[in-house]
């Protein structure tokens, strides 16, 4: 995708289709998004959540957590707030959550949780783990939950400065199989942009998608998942300046439709 972006308008995606990789309330969310933007959003959960091999521990968590044990609550995944939906988990108010950035900070609360410290510069575990290391100077109680796959800086760096901190897997990320007609929308170019929005999404983009044609806009949710749809093998084309979701679909308003709108008429 070559094209030069363009001027922002009252409707920047009319035309536009755009594929939405998780489904449930987040995508629910991005979709309603997109419409008022002026496209069409084809949600295609590529990515779900798979119970943790050791639910006994999770559940121990979780119950630990709605009985006040922990004084923070850590979240580096919009996908860990699936589990604790999924879960119907309390949050109790003395325990503050702490979100990565605001895709999971959204997540959140589009079902109903609150959030009370997002990462004002660096959206990533370390920089979450350096802003709560600096606010809480005395030895805290935290419960950090985690996918099985992510490595376990926010843990380490929180315990070598002195909190209490109990590490949880939440879930296993499994890959979801696209129905056909998604995969022959991708190889058509009838889909004229793609949003990722994680390293795992964009794992699957790659896997499911081999063949995507160069008109289609590849859009990623920041820098660092930027670098980890490079490493997946992506031709990223779009990165967004903020790891927001209103971002992302602003930084892919501002190129030009790869494709006649009515040529791919139904």
């Amino acid at each position: 995708m070559n094209a030069s972006p363009r001027p922002s308008d009252a409707k920047p995606l009319a035309g536009w289709r755009v594929l939405v990789p998780r489904g449930g309330p987040w995508g629910d969310g991005v979709a309603a998004s997109l419409r008022r933007q002026g496209a069409t959003p084809v949600i295609a959960p590529l990515i779900n959540f798979a119970p943790t091999n050791d639910q006994a521990t999770l559940e121990q968590a979780l119950a630990d957590l709605a009985g006040g044990a922990f004084d923070w609550l850590t979240l580096t995944s919009a996908t860990t707030v699936d589990v604790l939906y999924a879960y119907r988990a309390v949050i109790p108010a003395k325990t503050r959550v702490a979100a990565v950035g605001e895709t999971t900070a959204a997540a959140l609360t589009a079902v109903g949780y609150r959030v009370d410290l997002v990462p004002e510069r660096d959206n990533s575990a370390a920089g979450m783990a350096e802003q709560l290391i600096a606010l809480e100077p005395e030895p805290r109680d935290v419960l950090t939950l985690r996918s099985e796959i992510a490595k376990p800086v926010l843990t380490r760096m929180l315990a070598e400065a002195g909190h209490r901190v109990r590490s949880v897997v939440a879930y296993r990320t499994v890959g979801v199989p696209v129905t056909e007609k998604i995969a022959e929308d991708v190889r058509s170019g009838r889909i004229n942009a793609i949003l990722v929005t994680s390293g795992s999404v964009a794992d699957q983009v790659h896997e499911q998608f081999p063949d995507v044609p160069s008109s289609t806009l590849i859009a990623a949710i920041g820098p660092r998942t930027a670098k980890d749809a490079r490493r997946a093998g992506l031709s990223v084309d779009v990165v967004a300046d903020r790891q927001t979701v209103d971002a992302l679909i602003d930084a892919v308003g501002r190129f030009p439709l790869p494709h006649a709108a009515d040529e791919f008429a139904p």
